[in-house]
């Protein structure tokens, strides 16, 4: 463990930015305890911690937004800045930032939003528009990027918008007009991302470096600080628990530090379901990218849905509760009446039994601006409903869920927007589990959450399908699945192409499996028998 410069510092080369002695407190409570750290040009650092630990609070003393106690000091290639950093003046120093939503106007085009703090700032009355689009266009070649200055963002992929938004920071600092190259602060840019866009982002980053900038990279996943990092820094209850060599280090060693002692990965015991009775079965889903896909899931089971992007695997999910429109296709439920896809609604599912996490937490799967109370409660108002609801009642069912799902700080009054990722999970889960559901459909339940809070989650999920709950989940995290799932299904252009089971579950398998996925020619026929026939345990 070394706070020592990367091996391509020189001897006597100055930080691109040195923080000294940063602290925060909130009432009584320190968030961020005299942390220091530095980041050298040409650097990428990682900054990773579980949620609460801290990172956000010391982003958010960078960007100006906080003000830390008396005594911290930020040096910028040598140079003092004044705290608190004035709001808007990152740049003027050589500072940018891309958080986790980007931060983009998704009905302007590409070149008017790398543009927009020229167009805020400045004074004149006209733009060379022409000229601003060869510029463009000649930034995104420079970077190896095909991105067309004109399109909206709104109707870029997820992974170009990222892209977008980097390209962005970093040309912002370079027309700051300083010598050096810039420090670029990427906070959670990759949870919405899927691998390959995760691998695009990475290539951009690494030629951002060659050209002498410096990264602060904030993630969750120890996988992506293992590749995309030099170094990575640890922060544990808000102090530096230690900074390690990323290429040096195992992920072991990343956990360890993260959560102060060896932790115990949840990992589910292969087991053999199939004796047991059917929950659902999906036949012949079709409508986005899906065609003709057929699944059976035995109570009790989790099943597992991967594949590239645009392969179809998180379309089930929505198709099923109705939540994305399907052309064709049905659902039976415990060997009810065969329902249609295509006239399914939220309403109907709720009825039948089905229940529908979202990926986007604060955006469709909850409320940020209510309390946790309210946001748990939601399903079940019913249960504290005479004349007027049962406000008592309400609390202490969600203070009861908050100590069975580990929930941190656990005071309902709280909104959920005001909670870490792991722990609006935590909330969300508990929402939905609480209603014992039949079948539970989860998109990317992991994004964003830190491998403490996973465990919790995971465990969590294995209580469910021992009561019986039967749980669909769709994730291009591969590991998650291999941790959790009994049988795991692989996606390719709208069709089920592959199966994994019991202890033939890894990531490396699942990977490999979504990758020879892209080599597989299937006739009409050989589809609809590769999806009759995989899909059933």
């Amino acid at each position: 463990m070394s706070n020592a410069p990367p091996k391509r510092a020189t001897p006597g080369q100055v930080p691109a930015l040195s923080l000294r002695h940063f602290s925060k407190r909130f009432g009584g409570a320190l968030a961020l305890n005299d942390v220091s750290l530095d980041v050298m040009p040409g650097e990428v650092l990682g900054l990773l911690g579980q949620n609460g630990s801290g990172k956000s609070t010391l982003i958010k003393i960078l960007s100006g937004y906080h003000v830390p106690e008396p005594g911290g000091e930020l040096l910028i290639h040598g140079e003092t800045v004044a705290l608190p950093v004035p709001s808007g003046a990152t740049e003027k120093h050589g500072l940018a930032f891309v958080h986790q939503h980007l931060g983009l106007v998704p009905s302007l085009t590409v070149l008017e939003n790398l543009r927009m703090n020229t167009i805020a700032s400045e004074t004149r009355w006209w733009m060379n528009w022409r000229q601003e689009r060869e510029r463009a266009r000649d930034v995104f070649a420079r970077f190896g990027l095909a991105i067309d200055p004109m399109s909206r963002i709104a109707d870029l992929p997820q992974v170009e918008r990222a892209l977008v938004a980097i390209v962005r920071a970093f040309e912002s600092v370079q027309a700051a007009g300083r010598s050096h190259a810039g420090i670029l602060v990427l906070d959670e840019p990759t949870p919405f991302l899927p691998k390959t866009g995760v691998d695009q982002l990475f290539s951009l980053v690494r030629a951002i470096v060659r050209e002498g900038a410096a990264v602060i990279f904030v993630s969750h996943d120890v996988d992506e600080i293992m590749d995309i990092t030099d170094r990575a820094t640890v922060l544990r209850d808000g102090v530096l628990a230690g900074t390690l060599d990323s290429k040096g280090a195992t992920h072991d060693d990343f956990v360890e530090l993260i959560v102060g002692r060896r932790l115990d990965m949840f990992h589910t015991t292969p087991r053999n379901l199939t004796g047991r009775p059917l929950t659902a079965s999906v036949k012949n889903a079709t409508g986005g990218a899906l065609q003709g896909v057929s699944v059976d899931i035995r109570k009790g089971e989790i099943l597992g849905l991967a594949g590239l992007i645009g392969s179809g695997f998180d379309d089930l999910p929505y198709q099923i509760y109705g939540a994305r429109p399907a052309t064709g296709g049905t659902i039976t439920l415990n060997g009810g009446a065969e329902l249609s896809l295509h006239n399914m609604s939220p309403p109907a599912a709720l009825a039948s039994g089905i229940a529908l996490l979202p990926s986007d937490r604060l955006g469709a799967a909850g409320v940020g601006a209510l309390p946790i109370a309210d946001n748990i409660s939601l399903p079940v108002l019913n249960e504290f409903r005479s004349l007027l609801l049962n406000w008592p009642g309400i609390f202490n069912r969600a203070t009861q869920l908050g100590v069975d799902y580990q929930v941190k700080p656990n005071r309902p009054d709280m909104s959920l927007a005001s909670l870490s990722g792991g722990n609006q999970q935590k909330v969300l889960m508990a929402k939905w589990l609480q209603t014992e559901p039949k079948l539970l459909l989860l998109d990317e339940p992991t994004q964003g959450v830190d491998v403490g809070a996973r465990q919790h989650l995971f465990a969590a999920l294995a209580d469910a399908a021992a009561r019986g709950i039967s749980v669909l989940v769709a994730s291009t995290d591969f590991e998650q699945l291999a941790q959790i799932c009994d049988r795991v299904l692989i996606f390719a252009r709208g069709s089920i192409v592959g199966q994994l089971e019991g202890s033939a579950i890894s990531k490396a398998s699942i990977a490999e499996q979504c990758l020879r996925s892209t080599s597989i020619t299937m006739t009409t026929s050989a589809g609809h028998a590769n999806n009759q026939g995989a899909a059933r345990a």
